[in-house]
């Protein structure tokens, strides 16, 4: 009996033993699965949803950000100090006139300042043509404040599209291996649907990134703007003093 107990005993240590093997192995196991991380996930994902919504996907993306950024960038450089650049003309106009105050705005980077050029570059036809010389030259920096930004909206509505279009066809593909089959068997329409949803969240994906920066760039455009209308008052009204 003394020996049957410490066969027992010893058999139990042996068996706990190797069970905190086997729990060890299978963590070490487990830890190389969790460190492939978001990035080796994401490709993993963008994989199985196939080559080819998903490029056209990531294409529009890529075009999208491009876009924002430019604009981002142009839009940053576009902004003016506008108060100061305002008392700086008024000094400058006080001072030494009209050609003054365009070397001031020659010196000065941003749409405003060039408004401010050409409104008192026309000073000597008088205050109407001023006027009408900056609202002229308001719109064509408009312009180019909103340049490709439409781009980036027609990005925002293609990228789900695509994604609603890939799953449209990932049903297709799954019904059509149903009739071919003559059986709803599960594992025949997975893959199919699992292609139409990874296209769709993909698509809804891109869409939200650009929405985000879309609606940045446009908050950034109507500021730019009314700094251009409020500075284009400011500029008649210091015409009109200086002419007095």
């Amino acid at each position: 009996m003394v020996f049957g107990t410490a066969n027992a005993t010893t058999n139990a240590t042996v068996n706990t033993a190797a069970t905190t093997v086997v729990t060890t192995q299978d963590s070490e196991e487990a830890a190389p699965a969790e460190e492939l991380g978001f990035h080796q996930g994401l490709k993993k994902r963008f994989i199985e949803g196939g080559p080819g919504f998903m490029g056209i996907v990531l294409l529009c993306l890529i075009l999208g950000l491009a876009i924002a950024i430019e604009r981002i960038i142009f839009l940053n450089l576009s902004t003016t100090n506008t108060k100061k650049l305002t008392q700086n003309v008024e000094d400058a106009l006080a001072s030494g006139g009209v050609e003054a105050a365009k070397e001031v705005c020659r010196n000065t980077k941003g749409p405003i300042a060039s408004i401010f050029y050409q409104g008192l570059d026309r000073t000597d036809e008088g205050i109407e043509a001023a006027e009408k010389a900056v609202v002229a030259y308001g719109g064509v920096q408009m312009g180019q404040l909103e340049k490709n930004v439409s781009w980036i909206s027609l990005f925002i509505a293609l990228a789900p599209m695509l994604g609603f279009m890939g799953t449209v066809i990932g049903m297709i593909q799954a019904f059509d291996k149903i009739e071919a089959a003559g059986d709803m068997n599960p594992s025949l329409v997975a893959g199919g649907i699992k292609v139409a949803l990874l296209t769709t969240v993909f698509g809804l994906i891109v869409a939200i990134i650009l929405q985000i920066f879309y609606n940045y760039i446009i908050a950034k455009i109507d500021s730019i703007v009314n700094d251009m209308e409020d500075s284009s008052i400011s500029l008649m009204d210091m015409l009109i003093r200086h002419k007095k």
